[in-house]
């Protein structure tokens, strides 16, 4: 795969600071690995990433221009915007419509990203078997070793409607607490992570885990739950020293996956 090493974007005849490119591209083979992934929903849910250097009470974001499909996603088309969703992307003031975002989507996201300045990359999802456990009294179940991952590390956040309503941060950040994903109730899921491999890594699991748990509910038989110090131990494992060197080498594994040199996503 090609490096993006020393690279700075052109678009439109725009330069990007190196440190940015860098998290453009990150962010841009994010949105591919979901969509690869099948866990897109057309053009609504968001992937966002925090620039660094930013002041605390003002960070500013990179998210999908809106109405474009996530397989598409090139770093160049990632729209810089404020902590309220509003376009501050230089780009924007020739060519408004092509920068246009779904400022009332980046809602959820704002909130925990200014809450959490260790979660650089945020992940939201509207998949099939995470609606469907979102909607499930009892949440997601410690029945498979990828749902383990999560047990007693997972929030939850009530529905209180569309996102639209900024009031809501507060809550989504209580429910959210010292977590790195949380399921939305009646809505979907949502991860972070420092990084876009650790962002991938969390939604990914959470996913698979709500899958497994969908078709095992589905066959109608009465399911093993282990002891829950089995449980607790099996949740402390995927914290072991040499977990963050195993997501980095998934994510690097995951992509080879994405990369195609007629429409890189490097671009």
């Amino acid at each position: 795969m090609r490096s993006i090493d020393n690279v700075h974007c052109l678009d439109s005849g725009h330069d990007f600071s190196p440190e940015e490119w860098a998290v453009r591209t990150e962010l841009a083979a994010l949105y591919r690995l979901i969509a690869h992934f099948r866990m897109t929903d057309m053009i609504d849910t968001h992937i966002s990433a925090r620039l660094p250097g930013q002041p605390g009470d003002a960070p500013t974001f990179l998210i999908n221009r809106y109405g474009l499909l996530f397989h598409e996603m090139r770093a160049s088309d990632l729209v810089k915007i404020d902590h309220l969703g509003n376009v501050i992307d230089e780009r924007a003031k020739s060519d408004p419509a092509r920068f246009r975002v779904n400022a009332a989507g980046f809602t959820i996201h704002s909130a925990i990203h200014m809450a959490r300045d260790d979660l650089h990359f945020v992940v939201h999802t509207h998949t099939a078997a995470g609606i469907a456990v979102s909607a499930q009294t009892d949440g997601l179940l410690p029945i498979s070793q990828h749902a383990l991952k999560f047990y007693g590390r997972l929030g939850y956040h009530d529905y209180e409607g569309i996102a639209l309503d900024l009031r809501e941060r507060e809550r989504l950040v209580r429910d959210f607490g010292k977590h790195k994903a949380m399921i939305l109730r009646n809505h979907g899921l949502i991860a972070g992570g420092a990084t876009a491999a650790e962002a991938f890594h969390e939604i990914y699991f959470l996913e698979r885990a709500c899958q497994a748990q969908v078709q095992a509910m589905s066959g109608g038989a009465k399911l093993t739950i282990p002891p829950a110090d089995v449980c607790e131990r099996t949740a402390g494992q995927f914290m072991r020293d040499e977990s963050a060197e195993i997501t980095e080498t998934a994510w690097r594994a995951a992509l080879r996956l994405i990369d195609d040199p007629h429409n890189d996503y490097r671009s």
